[in-house]
């Protein structure tokens, strides 16, 4: 699975109560980690993994059910930037990264240490242990992409996305080999911008992703993204806000699509592309709801011969 983001982390769940879990490997975004406060912040990742683990926060999708913000109140006071939100139990977590990544570990090896010790036993891979930054250029210039998600809360108008050091960035011989072993790829309900193409951005990923059955589930329902810019990305970048329009941006990589019944009547025009298109409620309100998810894409990769 290629994830990043609420979407793709309770997709990931779905799979995960779906499948074995040593069945199950997800390929994580890393263009959303950054610097902060001297840590290393991986948002995605995270997602991910707390929702594997059980403490994601239910109400909004990141951070850990029930955290406190004692220690962020007090950065604050002391003249520290508060404006991206750690939470206690969440802190932990950043300052164990940055521990392990200070004692040469890879980002791939701190992340499974990081699941093994909160009981997540499916393997998720951050997609490189390389430097590689998502960037925003909007018309009010180049931001990063936390100063444009979280600090200015997706306001400015994107012209173009683009990952600094894609040109050297590399995937990890981890996940290299999990999706040249996988019987077929599922690209999550995340934002095809920013979380998916970072990941496919990659050397020789694209390519390996055209040669295996793959299918995708639309971010998209009712022209509206369930979670983040994804609608308002498209938009801006003059494509159609649909679930049409993210199976355009998906062109020659899958063979299947998944969209929601609000959407039913695009669904004609999805399968003029050449797509084996299922209809069905992508919206997860509930653990069942993403089960169920996971397992209608599952029968739409054996369909598409997996």
């Amino acid at each position: 699975m290629l994830a990043g983001g609420v979407g793709g982390a309770r997709l990931a769940l779905g799979f995960y109560r779906t499948l074995e879990p040593a069945d199950l490997s997800i390929v994580v975004n890393t263009g959303d980690d950054f610097e902060h406060l001297g840590l290393h912040i991986s948002p995605d990742l995270d997602t991910v993994t707390y929702t594997l683990a059980g403490l994601a926060n239910r109400e909004n999708g990141w951070g850990v059910a029930g955290d406190s913000f004692e220690a962020l109140a007090a950065l604050g006071r002391l003249g520290a930037p508060s404006w991206f939100r750690l939470g206690d139990r969440d802190l932990a977590t950043h300052l164990q990264r940055t521990a392990l990544l200070s004692q040469g570990l890879r980002l791939t090896e701190a992340t499974a240490r990081i699941c093994d010790a909160l009981g997540v036993t499916a393997q998720v891979l951050p997609m490189t242990d390389d430097p590689l930054a998502t960037k925003v250029v909007t018309n009010e210039g180049e931001l990063d992409f936390q100063d444009y998600f979280v600090r200015r809360r997706c306001e400015p108008v994107v012209r173009e996305i683009r990952f600094a050091g894609v040109e050297t960035a590399r995937p990890s011989a981890e996940v290299v080999a999990a999706l040249e072993m996988a019987d077929g790829i599922v690209i999550a309900p995340s934002n095809p911008f920013v979380s998916v193409e970072p990941i496919l951005a990659l050397p020789g990923l694209r390519e390996i992703v055209v040669s295996k059955p793959a299918v995708a589930v639309s971010p998209i329902v009712g022209g509206q993204a369930i979670k983040g810019p994804a609608a308002k990305m498209l938009g801006e970048l003059g494509l159609e806000v649909s679930p049409a329009g993210v199976a355009a941006r998906y062109d020659g990589l899958i063979e299947g699509f998944v969209m929601d019944q609000q959407d039913e009547a695009l669904a004609a025009g999805v399968r003029g592309m050449g797509l084996d298109v299922v209809v069905t409620q992508t919206i997860m309100r509930s653990d069942d709801e993403r089960a169920a998810l996971a397992r209608e894409c599952i029968e739409l990769l054996r369909r598409a011969g997996a």
